[in-house]
């Protein structure tokens, strides 16, 4: 089955979307230059779902410096915005983010990139400033990414599926 096949059959088991995760080659810095819009590919763990209820976008990645690491649609989707990961997820804000812009928005980049070994791959990854947690990137094609997050006291990885998006909303 092909990488396509796999994320559109939707949920994987984790030994599945490990061994998917493995057998992908690594990412260079360079290419993770751009706007990414994401997808939750599920595999049982305790937050999938949670992104695409929100109005996730995806990443953003100016350079290794300057990175936003959670875009999320404005209320009428014409836009996105970069949040604050020290302010969401939070318990005060269900469903969609885009109504709750004032409380959570950040004009500063809040996390960064560096080449990371991750189960035996050398591969770019993306730091959180604020969090315990690597966001480990697998390259599918030119324009296909899987991620994994691992973040400290995460009882297993979460995965998701970046795409380049050369069409991407503006950031307002």
């Amino acid at each position: 089955m092909s990488f396509d096949e796999v994320v559109k059959a939707g949920t994987l088991s984790q030994a599945e979307a490990l061994a998917l995760f493995d057998s992908l080659g690594p990412v260079e810095l360079e290419s993770l230059v751009g706007t990414w819009k994401g997808s939750e590919l599920r595999t049982g763990h305790p937050m999938d779902g949670m992104l695409g209820a929100t109005g996730w976008y995806g990443k953003q990645f100016l350079d290794a410096e300057s990175v936003h690491p959670l875009l999320f649609y404005t209320e009428d989707r014409a836009a996105v915005f970069p949040v604050d990961p020290r302010k969401w997820p939070s318990p005060t804000i269900r469903g969609p983010v885009g109504p709750h812009r004032a409380d959570v928005e950040t004009s500063k980049f809040k996390a960064r990139l560096r080449k990371v070994e991750y189960r035996g791959q050398l591969s770019a990854t993306m730091i959180y400033d604020d969090w315990p947690t690597l966001d480990v990137f697998r390259q599918a094609d030119e324009n296909t990414l899987l991620g994994l997050m691992d973040a400290r006291g995460m009882p297993s990885p979460y995965f998701f599926v970046l795409r380049r998006d050369a069409n991407a909303p503006a950031l307002k």
